[in-house]
């Protein structure tokens, strides 16, 4: 916990940070200008954070298409346009995720990791993080998922330093897994990022309750930035992107319609909330049952 205080209280200012929210799909390049004109409109409300959801740039349900239109990082479409979006807008700006090609994959892997790149204002990437757990689910009404069939998984968490502190990154199925967060918030995170493409179901079910879990039980602001609506093959997507506080109130959400949504934030007022109740230095050694 002491390195957190040290990173929260090195920041005494607020800023604005916004949740873009979209509906992806097979067309990359009308994906990322339908992205970039809301990007541009929140960065001219003020915005110095903007977010954007999980698969940002293409969204597909067969794994051909993935592996056939993936590019490596450094020639990916997303990557040169968030990038230029960064340095115009003057604002720190995350592509929630990117398919992109490993270059150096083992052959009895999938070739494609599911990847959230972080970019500063100068349009340089100041983090990656390559999504760790990966979605292989039957949520109901006949819908399947197995990431794992497209994705190498992540093995790497991945804190960012801002100005105003260091944030943690995650992507959406991520958000199921408590431990994750809370290592990141003992690292010193007062923020995090989880773009996402909810399926409508567990959207409807649990996007609301675990998100607001996870701001409470690591007293860190949350930015949720989700795909909506229905894309290729039917998949549907639940939208409702969220901006919550550090104790668990939502200060900003969206509806069903691609828009974006924005709020003050306040590292202080992680901190203040960590002091009210101290959980993260709580942990204690235990058996198993």
């Amino acid at each position: 916990m002491n390195l957190a205080d040290m990173s929260l209280t090195q920041s005494q200012f607020s800023f604005k940070a916004a949740c873009i929210q979209t509906n992806a799909q097979i067309d990359m390049a009308a994906n990322l200008a339908a992205v970039s004109v809301l990007v541009r409109r929140a960065a001219a409300d003020g915005a110095q954070l903007i977010v954007t959801p999980e698969n940002v740039a293409f969204m597909a349900q067969d794994p051909a298409h993935l592996h056939s239109t993936a590019q490596p990082e450094n020639t990916h479409p997303g990557v040169s346009t968030f990038s230029a979006l960064a340095k115009e807008t003057d604002a720190w700006v995350l592509a929630g995720s990117l398919n992109i090609q490993k270059i150096d994959h083992q052959k009895d892997q999938p070739g494609l990791v599911n990847r959230s790149v972080l970019f500063d204002p100068k349009g340089s990437i100041a983090a990656r993080y390559d999504k760790i757990h990966l979605f292989d689910a039957d949520p109901g009404d006949q819908e399947s998922y197995r990431e794992s069939a497209t994705y190498c998984p992540g093995d790497q968490a991945v804190m960012a330093k801002t100005p105003w502190g260091a944030i943690g990154l995650s992507i959406c199925y991520d958000l199921r897994f408590a431990h994750l967060y809370r290592v990141l918030a003992q690292a010193g995170a007062f923020l995090f990022t989880i773009p996402a493409a909810f399926t409508r179901p567990t959207g409807q079910a649990h996007w609301s309750s675990l998100l607001r879990a996870r701001a409470i039980e690591c007293g860190c602001y949350v930015l949720a930035p989700a795909q909506c609506g229905e894309h290729d093959g039917g998949r549907t997507t639940y939208g409702h992107s969220m901006i919550i506080d550090p104790w668990g109130r939502v200060m900003a959400t969206t509806g069903d319609d691609p828009g974006y949504i924005m709020a003050t934030i306040d590292p202080r007022q992680s901190l203040k909330m960590r002091s009210m109740v101290p959980a993260l230095s709580h942990d204690r050694p235990f058996s198993g049952p």
